[in-house]
């Protein structure tokens, strides 16, 4: 469950938490860096790390952990950072969204991963000048590794490039990372797909709408990004330079293609809720067929053993010597009759 804090009738501005609870403590991480100068250290407090920073590099400062509202406020403070951009920060339910202010812009999404079941974190980036500062939710991995490591050792063109080009490489990841989540949801698909042929139960329509639960899940974080995308492509922020759009528009098509992707699923989803439905049904007729066709077989029987049971007592039949397997006789033949007429029928 996630636990709010009342902020009903707060000014706007007001940075309150608003997520699960949290009780890990925050880490700060500088990587700074320039073509040829590499730096990485890991800081319990915002005055350490506010001591090491190098004018002359491009500095990554990442924050693992917004349940610590008061740090959030003061490196707000201390870059001059919108109060209602700080709220959004600090607050997990936020739509993924960009933002162009005069110093910075802000871009806002949600970073997903895949287990056995979804994971979702908030992710905020601000690009400044010289800077990017990024706001993680919690400190349990992310998509970044593979731009560490390209920073660390010099590989690629991101070491050559400004802060702009850094925001764009966190923002790919996130995408990227989309594509991973889509893979393994798509694999759950098939499988869940060839039970709902097989042996549909119960616990495979449980499975089914958890599925449909995940989709809409999904959806709603990767729809908004084909517009932050957008948008950030449209700024007339000077923070990101010409050299960058081609790989913003990149990303742009990559998002679309989750999007697609990701209405695919859906579809299929929708339609696999039928094919069950259609299965259980079919089952049920099945079933039925086979009860209609026991009692049609057993009613001309009962009908005959119901008449030679009556206590008339002028019954000539009761009388006769071979009656009894008379009856069984024409009993049989009719039993017989009809299941070579269904079979003939291929009711059977």
């Amino acid at each position: 469950m996630r636990e709010q804090q009342n902020k009903t009738g707060a000014p706007p501005g007001t940075v309150v938490y608003l997520g699960e609870d949290q009780t890990q403590k925050v880490d700060i991480t500088l990587i700074a860096y320039n073509e040829n100068e590499f730096v990485e250290t890991t800081f319990s407090s915002w005055e350490e790390c506010m001591n090491q920073l190098n004018p002359n590099m491009i500095k990554w400062i990442n924050v693992n952990g917004i349940h610590d509202a008061a740090l959030v406020e003061q490196i707000g403070k201390q870059y001059n950072i919108h109060p209602l951009t700080l709220e959004d920060i600090v607050n997990t339910s936020q739509r993924p969204k960009f933002e162009d202010y005069d110093n910075y812009v802000v871009s806002i999404m949600k970073m997903i991963t895949y287990d056995t079941e979804l994971h979702s974190e908030q992710l905020s980036i601000i690009l400044m000048d010289g800077m990017v500062i990024s706001f993680q939710e919690v400190d349990g991995g992310d998509a970044f590794d593979l731009i560490r490591s390209r920073i660390r050792l010099g590989k690629g063109r991101i070491r050559k490039m400004g802060a702009d080009y850094l925001a764009y490489a966190l923002i790919d990841s996130v995408v990227d990372c989309y594509f991973n989540v889509l893979e393994k949801i798509g694999d759950a698909i098939e499988l869940l797909e060839e039970k709902l042929i097989t042996e549909p139960t119960k616990d495979t329509m449980q499975q089914l709408h958890f599925m449909k639960r995940e989709m809409i899940f999904v959806r709603k974080a990767v729809w908004p990004m084909r517009e932050l995308i957008s948008n950030i492509e449209r700024s007339e922020t000077a923070l990101i330079k010409p050299s960058t759009d081609i790989y913003l528009r990149d990303v742009h098509d990559h998002t679309v293609r989750v999007i697609d992707t990701v209405e695919t699923y859906r579809d299929l989803l929708s339609g696999m809720m039928d094919i069950y439905l259609s299965s259980v049904s079919n089952k049920m007729n099945e079933i039925m067929k086979v009860l209609t066709i026991i009692t049609t077989i057993f009613v001309p029987v009962t009908f005959i053993v119901g008449v030679y049971g009556m206590n008339f007592d002028n019954m000539p039949e009761l009388k006769t010597q071979s009656g009894y397997y008379v009856v069984w006789v024409v009993m049989i033949t009719i039993i017989l009759s009809l299941l070579f007429y269904f079979k003939r029928k291929k009711w059977l």
